[in-house]
């Protein structure tokens, strides 16, 4: 927030003196505007925020220009000039930084700004030095793209993390009221992910157009590799809790060492976190959640706690694409969870725990848990969902 105060505050004193003082505009007022709506003080797209707004105010002052000293001012008038502004604007793009500066420019020009010789183009042209000023400030004052990307990680990190550590209590404890708080906060990460993704936009665009943090271009890289398989960690992260409040309302047998690996999932997890931030390559951590794949004991433990070890296997998956691996070998690095069929038992007979009985009854009509889960073949008898 601060470093984007700074660099409305300078940029916009910046385009003023030069449109005032160097272009010999005698009130300028487009050009500190244009830098204020450019830079913001929010994440996103900068760079298309700039020329949608130099686009948009020289649409709105164009068009009003032209039919103002055509027909006058007035309320009619004032009708038709928004009208015909904001529909060309729609028509060239429908962002809407753009159909908007286009409208409020010709409001300007219909009321406060009647057209005089020069005074359309000169809007025109504060417009664009308001815009190029903007792109100057965030060049010479960046906040750091990496710093930005790791605060913003963070919380992806400790959202998926506590989710995992969660559903493991709540496993030992068999307590499907802590399976559901569990969910609430995984359901809550949605905040950090779209900021994450926003934070992430912007530090490239700090990386591409600052000269004094192009060289942090390479950290951004395990961020950008790491962005959308912890997004879908996440989704995975929510399909496993619903299905453990499934699982230990219906007092569905689970495997004992189900909550052990939830535990180590975390922690490498969290591990991905500290590697990213230090600028390091994921190595330990990639280790570590190989170690969590190595450790599953085959076996069918029915239908909840299949889906369960699924979305396990599926985590595991995303945070290894995470450290920078292909998902084909992703995939590969999962152990078989198939074992053959006791003596005298047909091949498609119906699975069971170790005890010999599912719980094919805990079934829900809807199946709601399984939207938008990335899970992995689990046998040839599993059901293949794709990712929402």
């Amino acid at each position: 927030m601060a470093p984007s105060i700074a660099q409305c505050a300078v940029g916009a004193a910046l385009a003023w003196l030069v449109a005032k003082e160097v272009l010999g505009h005698p009130s300028p007022f487009f050009a500190p505007i244009a830098v204020v709506v450019c830079v913001g003080v929010g994440l996103g797209q900068r760079l298309r925020r700039a020329v949608e707004l130099v686009v948009g105010v020289s649409l709105g002052v164009g068009v009003g220009d032209l039919l103002v000293s055509w027909i006058g001012s007035g309320v009619w008038q004032i009708a038709l000039v928004v009208a015909l502004a904001m529909a060309v604007a729609v028509l060239l793009d429908s962002g809407s930084l753009i159909v908007l500066q286009a409208g409020s420019s010709a409001v300007l020009v219909a009321t406060l700004l009647p057209p005089t010789g020069l005074g359309g183009l000169n809007r025109m042209i504060d417009a664009l030095v308001g815009g190029l000023m903007g792109l100057t400030a965030i060049a010479l004052l960046p906040a750091s793209p990496s710093g930005l990307a790791k605060r913003h990680a963070m919380g992806m990190f400790g959202a998926l993390a506590d989710a995992l550590r969660q559903v493991a209590e709540a496993i030992e404890r068999n307590d499907a009221a802590l399976a559901t708080r569990a969910l609430e906060a995984a359901r809550g990460s949605h905040t950090s992910v779209e900021e994450f993704k926003q934070a992430l936009e912007t530090s490239r665009e700090i990386a591409t157009i600052s000269p004094l943090h192009r060289h942090r271009r390479p950290r951004l890289e395990g961020y950008e590799k790491a962005a959308v398989p912890l997004d879908h960690a996440l989704r995975n992260a929510r399909v496993l809790a619903r299905r453990a409040i499934v699982a230990l309302d219906g007092s569905s047998t689970l495997p004992p060492w189900l909550p052990y690996a939830l535990r180590d999932l975390a922690e490498a997890a969290l591990l991905l976190r500290d590697e990213l931030a230090a600028g390091r390559p994921p190595e330990r951590s990639g280790l570590a959640v190989l170690s969590v794949a190595s450790r599953q004991v085959p076996g069918r433990w029915g239908f909840s706690a299949d889906v369960m070890i699924a979305q396990l296997r599926s985590i595991i998956v995303d945070l290894l694409q995470a450290t920078g691996t292909e998902r084909e070998e992703a995939v590969a690095a999962l152990p078989p969870l198939d074992v053959p069929p006791p003596p005298g038992m047909p091949p498609d007979a119906p699975p069971g725990g170790p005890s010999g009985s599912g719980d094919e009854g805990d079934r829900t009509p809807d199946e709601k848990d399984l939207a938008g889960a990335n899970v992995t073949l689990m046998s040839q008898r599993s059901a293949k969902v794709e990712r929402c």
